[in-house]
């Protein structure tokens, strides 16, 4: 399966957006998409610094800037939906 391209993302994310706003979301399929694109920018921060950390030799500045990002996706992972959900009406 190909990676949708940004168009295919920007549609799909404004029907989910739809969808939960007229609490039509049954199968929680909207909300699973708007978690998942929430999470993936704080994600792929970790893996970027993560590569960047090993590359460098693992270098005491790349570490700590690996452990900041690991903080920022354990947080983000953790918040409660109404910091990012589109609650039904």
């Amino acid at each position: 399966m190909t990676e949708p391209t940004e168009h295919e993302l920007d549609v799909a994310l404004a029907a989910a957006r739809r969808l939960r706003e007229q609490g039509r979301d049954e199968h929680y399929l909207a909300k699973v998409l708007l978690a998942f694109d929430h999470r993936q920018p704080y994600l792929l921060d970790v893996l970027r610094k993560a590569s960047r950390y090993l590359h460098s030799g693992e270098g005491a500045r790349e570490h700590a800037e690996l452990v900041r990002a690991i903080e920022h996706a354990e947080a983000a992972l953790a918040a409660p939906a109404s910091t990012w959900d589109v609650q039904p009406w």
